[in-house]
């Protein structure tokens, strides 16, 4: 008994804390609505971009706040990394800058799991692409036979990081990643971001943005199809390169909410962790908002 009131009464000493010190919904619509500015519109999809092929609405606040998204709780309190096959030693040190920036980009503790082994993923949940060559595992099959099984009862979300290119469905050449909205799960691949080796900037920022993307998913948050923002759709690394690591105003301030967030306190925070890992162009953002919100 001892034992199991200890971590309960934590737990309820931070849900309580949190809630008292989180900004009110007011506040954070005010803050939202000063950075409006800042935004950028959406830019019309090219041929073969993901809003040429992939129609979609986009979802505003009201809409998340709707849907009841998944967000922490008392007894949902830890978001997860769960590796999965090998990794290069380049490679290694991305899963715990991933790790980090989660923490602050999300606000809750993040913990990484034991790697799986590569023969976690079945013959039948992997194949070598016709055309390629390259070993590919199927990510519908990461999610629901991998993540889920093993999603710890106090996850907020598990994500599944490979170094292996993923494949949704036969009929797809590839994808960055794939995540469930109701189940809390989400997977993200490696494969295609450059040599960590030889540059282990852009492997990173990569990562990170495909990472935070993925998450935000699992947050319940959609596509944006409002302005460039971390949550465009993508199809392709020169879409998704395009596309800011940074969250847009509207996708951010359901954030702020779902994790109870003070916007400008993260927004520093992210700036200081994009400083120290070289993002030049994500600090100088941050920065800019926090800079605003401050005012």
């Amino acid at each position: 008994m001892k034992h199991w009131l200890a971590p309960l009464v934590v737990a309820l000493f931070i849900a309580a804390t949190a809630a008292q010190e989180a900004p009110s919904l007011q506040t954070l619509r005010t803050d939202a609505a000063k950075l409006q500015p800042l935004m950028q519109k959406k830019t019309r999809p090219a041929a073969g971009d993901w809003l040429a092929e992939h129609p979609e609405d986009g979802q505003t606040f009201d809409q998340y706040l709707a849907s009841r998204p998944n967000r922490p709780t008392a007894e949902r309190t830890t978001l997860y990394i769960q590796p999965i096959g090998d990794f290069t030693k380049a490679q290694e040190p991305l899963v715990k800058d991933t790790a980090e920036i989660l923490r602050i980009h999300f606000g809750v503790p993040v913990k990484v799991l034991d790697a799986l082994p590569d023969a976690a993923i079945p013959d039948r949940a992997r194949r070598t692409h016709p055309k390629w060559g390259m070993k590919q595992f199927l990510s519908a099959y990461i999610l629901e036979s991998v993540l889920l099984p093993r999603r710890p009862k106090d996850a907020v979300a598990v994500l599944g990081l490979t170094a292996t290119d993923l494949f949704p469905q036969p009929s797809w050449n590839f994808v960055f990643g794939e995540a469930s909205l109701e189940e809390r799960v989400g997977v993200w691949s490696l494969a295609r971001y450059g040599d960590a080796e030889k540059d282990y900037a852009t492997v990173l920022r990569r990562t990170l943005q495909v990472a935070t993307h993925e998450t935000g998913h699992m947050f319940g948050i959609e596509h944006c199809t409002l302005h460039e923002c971390g949550m465009n759709g993508s199809n392709n690394l020169a879409e998704s390169d395009h596309a800011p690591m940074p969250f847009c105003s509207v996708c951010d301030l359901k954030l702020w909410w779902a994790c109870r967030l003070d916007p400008a306190a993260r927004y520093t925070s992210l700036a200081d962790f994009a400083k120290a890992h070289g993002l030049a162009k994500e600090e100088a953002e941050w920065r800019r908002r926090a800079e605003v919100l401050k005012k």
